[in-house]
């Protein structure tokens, strides 16, 4: 434990080839001073070989053992190339190239003999037997105090450590994780100050695990702490500790040093106990150049900053506890607006700063006023305070996700930060406020209370999910959120959770892949339409009341699922929300409830798994304890009353009965849509609903219009409804006028398109579609106006009416994509950038066309508007531009490693580049897991996004092929089970419902 702050004085003259440093005062905190000291000779170690490495060309890495496996000139930022799978915990001792000098063992006795090398296998390879990947529990950190030196300049970086352990169990061995970093000091004291000696340093690779054996038993009660020295590098990598580049106006390269941690990178970034549940203080320093305009940033604010000539060192205050995956670093030169924010009593007021590179710096300010907005609307909704004296958002280059929610450091994709009126459109705008408002909902659900293990990472990702919207809805009322969750959340995991490709929402995960795996549409999704449906049910004031009685149990702990829903049994309500939940969150899946009309006022209610290939009902099923049953909160309105009523339909019940007081013309049962369910009618319901559509379509509201149009189609694609029931449900919207039902209904209209592509119905079918869309393209125009969801719904009328080939809509956009080519300065409007450049593509480019239109894209700084470059550049009709594009893709000076795969889905989304894609990614393979890594997700989940369409028994015979070929699929497991499952379902899809639709088209006056 540290007790207070010591201040050594060390003169020391150091003889360097460039400057010398003639007197360092480090601000170090341990109760011993002789640690001290050797502490203090350690860190001027290290700045001594940063220098070192600066000034000169000469400095040789050791020539003990064997290069580092990472390639530094590989040209990517991407997870970098791992070892072969290595199956024991011998001691390895294999070093990387490491620049710190031999650190002075001026205290304790310092292992320090063949630097132990922490390198990752490729993969976790099947075992014989069980291994368990979790950490012993015989030792608890308390706190951390971490010193790194992250050398922006030789990409390599050096760190010292001390971690207060507890001994909760007598033990001679000391484990915890460490990836990829070479360990030049070991030592361990007790609180008496007498070391304790370590008689062995080895490496279990399959588990990641660094193990420090002992030459005398710890007992129990008794807290140590654990010294480290280690050092690893940047370069090649984007996860962890990690460089980061963007190009400044003098067209010079600037580099910086930052960080990602979640899941388990932090052990790559120095060693710790990297598991969720074992949260711990830190006091962290980080030094960076004096020139350069650096400048360092982690989650707490400055304490003391000490000037070491070349270098400063910034000591930043002690967190609160956190685990692992939350802390965060950056040295960088961004520059930063900042906002006051107004806690309204509940807590200390405290100050959010926005960074980005200095040269988009004015694209802050709309994060900056969302941000505000949305952490003070948070602190009043809990009713708990933010905790930490700051909060810092920053737009990182090269970022692998969207964002992360470390605490009180949010870092961004740029993407997902910066607002430009010039340049981002209104989807570019939600986006951003979205993605804000999701982190800074972890600030409770994550960061306060943390899920106790990966298994419970809904609770983490659900709630934060499910809160954006709310969050967003403070700041933007009039964006309807609510009605949106419908669309961009639910309708997606509904199709998802419809498959046998799907997984429990609470899953047991144990290796690296299987965390990494879990970050899914299921764990996002699913957690936050279940979320929401539980909000809906307990109805907003109990369900605010019983957030907060669960934050305010658990803050600074961790949590299961099953203490969330304990607390709000707490309240002692009519039903038992525990058992409820249990049967959505212990199987998978979905169920439909199907509703009969038995007299003039009774309905009966019966329920089934809910499943989009028919064939599945006779496949074998994972086994469930509720045999896919479920307890569903059923509500409805009728035409003779709006207000939504309420029945229970427990798991265990064969079925139920609605009375109603007297005879209705129509019944919609799924309020909103807010039931994690779909619902059946007999033919004669469907009919009454239909007829109401069309006759009076404002009777339902927004979500109810959309829910029944999404109902019907996935209950058609599933032979459960026939097609054309689904297709009456359109005949209304030639009336509809809002963004949500439109957008399922655009959706499913271009996705027909692309079933139906290669078929015979499909000229019957466009002219069907043409006819469909054609109203509401041209009452909308391309004008776009100053209503944010009026540009949504315009945005996605046009790119419908131009995806399913309407005539007067491509006209339209190859005059406006030529003309913008005539002057490209003179930009289309944001929100019709995507629709002109990609369409504009399709309908008039050729090669010239192209090359014009990749210069501009090679040369674009703007994040948002290279996105949208690159989405234009993917729809060009000739397949060997496409391949062209293919092959430059891979070139990380033109399209990012965090960008890569994006790139590929948007070439594989044109039917031109499909196969190019498909067969570029099985015959380079190999290469694009040595770039990337098998723990990388992303790659995993190309997959499907290639193979998406492919509706015949050679394409997934082809697949079965590739995935048989490399079996190992790492973090992307599942994302092979669910492609085989979506090709199925597209197989099935045609033998079973073409004749129909053939039949139903030709039966139309068009």
């Amino acid at each position: 434990m540290i007790i207070t702050a010591k201040l050594v004085a060390i003169g020391l003259s150091l003889a360097l080839t460039a400057f010398t440093v003639s007197t360092i005062v480090l601000a170090v905190q341990k109760s011993s001073l002789k640690s001290d000291l050797r502490e203090a000779q350690e860190k001027l170690d290290m700045l001594e070989a940063g220098l070192q490495t600066t000034s000169t060309s000469t400095v040789a890495p050791p020539s003990t053992g064997t290069p580092s496996e990472t390639d530094p000139s590989s040209p990517t930022s991407a997870p970098e190339t791992t070892a072969d799978p290595i199956t024991t915990a011998a001691p390895v001792t294999t070093a990387a190239p490491v620049t710190t000098a031999a650190p002075v063992t001026t205290a304790a006795p310092v292992t320090t003999a063949a630097p132990v090398t922490t390198a990752a296998p490729v993969t976790t390879a099947a075992p014989e037997e069980k291994i368990d990947y979790r950490l012993p529990s015989r030792l608890e950190p308390t706190h951390y105090d971490l010193y790194l030196f992250p050398n922006v300049e030789t990409g390599e970086f050096n760190g010292q450590e001390t971690i207060t352990l507890t001994v909760h169990e007598a033990t001679d061995t000391i484990v915890l994780h460490s990836l990829d970093l070479n360990i030049s000091s070991v030592s361990v004291l007790k609180a008496d100050f007498s070391s304790v000696e370590v008689s062995d340093i080895s490496f279990d690779a399959v588990r990641e695990f660094l193990v420090l054996q002992l030459a005398e038993e710890l007992s129990a009660g008794i807290n140590v702490d654990l010294h480290l020295g280690f050092a690893g590098s940047m370069a090649n990598k984007i996860v962890g500790l990690y460089s980061s580049s963007y190009v400044k106006e003098d067209e010079s390269r600037k580099v910086i040093a930052t960080s990602k941690f979640e899941p388990t990178y932090a052990r790559q970034a120095f060693p710790c106990f990297d598991e969720p549940a074992l949260k711990a203080t830190f006091q962290i320093t980080l030094v960076h150049p004096v020139d350069g305009d650096y400048h360092a940033l982690s989650n707490m604010n400055v304490e003391s900053e000490v000037n070491q000539g070349a270098y400063t060192e910034v000591t930043f205050s002690k967190s609160v506890p956190m685990s692992t995956y939350l802390a965060c670093f950056i040295v960088s030169d961004f520059t930063a607006k900042f906002v006051e924010v107004d806690t309204k009593g509940i807590g200390e007021t405290f100050t959010m700063g926005v960074y980005a590179t200095p040269e988009q710096i004015g694209k802050v300010d709309f994060a900056t006023e969302v941000g505000k907005g949305v952490i003070e609307y948070y602190i009043d909704y809990f009713q708990i305070e933010y905790p930490l004296p700051k909060l810092d958002m920053a737009a990182i280059p090269d970022f692998v996700s969207g964002a992360m929610e470390h605490w009180g450091l949010v870092t961004f994709r740029e993407t997902s930060l910066l607002y430009d009126a010039e340049t981002s459109s209104a989807t570019n705008k939600q986006r951003i406020a979205s993605v804000i408002a999701h982190e800074f909902a972890h600030m409770w659900f994550g960061n306060l209370v943390t899920m106790n293990w990966w298994n419970d990472l809904w609770l983490n990702e659900g709630f934060a999910s499910f809160i954006e919207y709310l969050g967003v809805d403070s700041v933007f009322p009039e964006w309807k959120m609510r009605d949106q969750f419908i669309y961009s959340t639910l309708h997606a995991v509904l199709t998802l959770d419809g498959t046998l490709g799907s997984h429990p929402i609470i899953q047991t995960v144990e290796n690296p892949d299987q965390i990494t795996e879990i970050f899914d549409t299921i764990t996002y999704s699913k957690g936050s339409s279940l979320v929401r449906m539980v909000e809906d049910f307990l109805g907003e004031t109990i369900f605010r009341q019983a957030v907060t009685n669960y934050l305010n149990e658990y803050k600074y702990t961790t949590a299961e699922t099953s203490n969330f829903f304990a607390e709000i049994d707490k309240l002692g309500l009519d039903y038992n929300v525990t058992a409820i939940m249990l049967t959505w969150t212990v199987q998978m899946g979905l169920p439909v409830v199907t509703v009969e009309k038995i007299s003039e006022t009774e309905y009966k209610l019966t329920q089934k798994r809910f499943l989009s290939n028919p064939n599945d009902y006779d496949a074998d099923h994972e086994p469930s304890e509720f045999n896919y049953r479920w307890s569903i909160p059923i509500t409805y309105t009728t035409s003779g009353e709006s207000t939504v009523q309420r029945v229970w339909f427990y798991h265990d019940q064969s079925e139920i009965t609605i009375t109603l007081p007297a005879a209705v013309q129509w019944i919609k049962f799924n309020s909103e849509q807010v039931g994690y369910y779909r619902v059946n009618y007999a033919e004669a319901l469907w009919e009454s609903l239909a007829t109401e559509l069309v006759t009076t379509p404002s009777t339902f509201s927004s979500g109810d219009r959309a829910s029944l149009l999404n109902d019907a189609f996935a209950l058609a694609d599933s032979t459960q409804l026939p097609y054309e029931t689904a297709f009456d449900m359109t005949k209304y919207l030639d009336k509809e006028e809002d963004y949500v039902p439109w957008s399922v209904a655009a959706s499913k209209l271009t996705s027909l398109k692309r079933t139906l592509y290669y078929t015979t119905s499909y000229v019957k079918y466009k002219k069907y579609a043409t006819a469909l869309i054609e109203p509401i393209y041209t009452a909308l125009t391309w004008t776009v106006g100053e209503d944010h969801l009026d540009n949504r719904l315009r945005v996605t009328a046009l790119s419908a009416a131009c995806s399913l080939g309407l005539e007067s809509c491509l006209s339209e956009v190859g005059e406006q994509f030529n003309s913008w080519l005539v002057n490209p300065d003179e930009r289309p409007k944001p929100d019709l950038r995507e629709t002109i450049y990609y369409y504009g593509m399709q309908s008039v480019g050729n090669q010239e066309i192209w090359e014009k239109v990749w210069e501009l894209f090679v040369n674009e700084a703007d994040a948002s508007e290279k996105s949208k470059l690159m989405y234009g550049l993917a729809a060009v009709q000739e397949p060997w531009i496409l391949q062209r594009y293919i092959d430059l893709a891979w070139n990380e000076e033109y399209v990012r490693g965090q960008d890569y795969f994006t790139c590929l889905t948007y070439i594989a989304a044109n039917p031109v580049g499909e196969s190019l894609v498909w067969e570029y990614v099985r015959e380079n393979w190999q290469k694009l897991v040595d770039r990337f890594g098998l723990n990388e997700r992303y790659l995993g989940n190309l997959i499907p996004s290639i193979t998406a369409r492919f509706s015949t028994q050679t394409k997934l015979e082809e697949m079965e092929y590739f995935f048989e070929k490399y079996p190992e699929a790492g973090a992307g497991t599942a994302a092979r089970v669910r492609a085989l499952e979506t090709v199925k379902n597209n197989i099935v899809w045609l033998s079973e419902n073409l004749e129909a639709v053939d039949a139903w088209l030709d039966n139309q006056q068009l």
